[in-house]
């Protein structure tokens, strides 16, 4: 269902459904779900003229509730402290962004996360209202990210994504038990490359995903690219440095799996354990990177990679660029 209002600020206006009675106007209803948090700006913008119908005609407080079954709003923006790292564009063209996303930015608005997300900062970075992500990246991770630029284009693309024909590469950095174990070591100590399959679910509002048993529905390919010593803000500790390939794309998924080989991700605030909350951190991101994703396009035909240009602080000293 298509908003009547226009995207403001990089951000769309929100759909509210509201019920067919048990209020007698659609402000009643609206102070009911939300007058708690802040009652003299509601009726401000019913005042103003800021909640709408399908229509885009303003909705008043005397409104009754039965003339609507949905209204459009804008939500209050929170007060963001600005992430100190700016997304690149890699590519771009009439169907398709390729951008890197830095660490600690999340891919969509929400939360206390509005304007600092990589989505707003495009739209409004690129005069694009109808840009859309074709997929998500974790706050914590950083690396190559698809939007689709085109609406009339963007169900081919998603279609690839729906149908697995997405093909994701990863890389990350781990602790190792020092003395540092070489690669050949680490190799056959773990069956490198292996692939590592378990069942996991994340349900909304925790943290963390969990893992279960019954039939597989996570996997993911990984392999060692190399051992060393960081040369990051962990300098003098033992680390391993990886490729991984995701063949599905469950929530935490790859940083659940190094953990399960007890090979838990550098950084990594969730996994094994939880870290107390604590603000961002910004001299030790996730070491965690999309390198790359690859793919037949749809529209041209051709085979096409986009690689990531950004590399892990923690790689052992002498990893070569990858």
């Amino acid at each position: 269902m298509k908003s009547p209002l226009p995207v403001r600020n990089g951000v769309g206006a929100t759909r509210l459904h509201l019920p067919e009675s048990g209020w007698d106007t659609v402000l009643d209803y609206v102070m009911h779900r939300f007058g708690h948090v802040d009652p003299d700006g509601l009726l401000r913008r019913f005042d103003d003229g800021e909640v709408v119908g399908i229509d885009g005609s303003p909705i008043r407080r005397e409104t009754p509730l039965r003339e609507h079954e949905f209204l459009w709003y804008y939500r209050e923006a929170p007060r963001e402290e600005p992430i100190p790292f700016t997304e690149s564009i890699v590519h771009q063209d009439e169907h398709l962004l390729a951008v890197d996303k830095p660490h600690f930015l999340p891919t969509t608005p929400g939360g206390r996360f509005v304007q600092e997300s990589a989505l707003v900062r495009l739209r409004n970075r690129l005069g694009i209202d109808h840009l859309i992500p074709m997929h998500r990246l974790d706050r914590a991770t950083a690396g190559i990210l698809l939007f689709s630029t085109n609406s009339a284009t963007r169900g081919l693309y998603q279609t690839l994504f729906e149908r697995r024909e997405i093909r994701k590469e990863y890389e990350c950095v781990s602790a190792l038990d020092a003395p540092a174990a070489g690669a050949d070591q680490l190799r056959a100590a773990h069956g490198f490359p292996l692939v590592y399959r378990n069942r996991m679910t994340k349900v909304k509002g925790q943290l963390r995903a969990i893992v279960e048993a019954g039939e597989p529905n996570a996997e993911s390919w990984i392999d060692v690219l190399g051992t060393g010593v960081s040369a990051g803000s962990h300098a003098g500790a033992a680390v391993g440095h990886f490729r991984l390939k995701p063949h599905s794309g469950k929530t935490h998924q790859l940083r659940v799996h190094m953990a399960a080989l007890g090979l838990g991700i550098l950084n990594d605030a969730f996994y094994p354990r939880l870290w107390d909350k604590a603000p961002d951190d910004y001299a030790r991101p996730l070491q965690l990177l999309a390198r790359g994703i690859e793919f037949r396009d749809p529209v041209t035909g051709a085979e096409v990679r986009f690689d990531s240009r950004l590399q892990l602080s923690e790689r052992p000293a002498d990893a070569p660029r990858v």
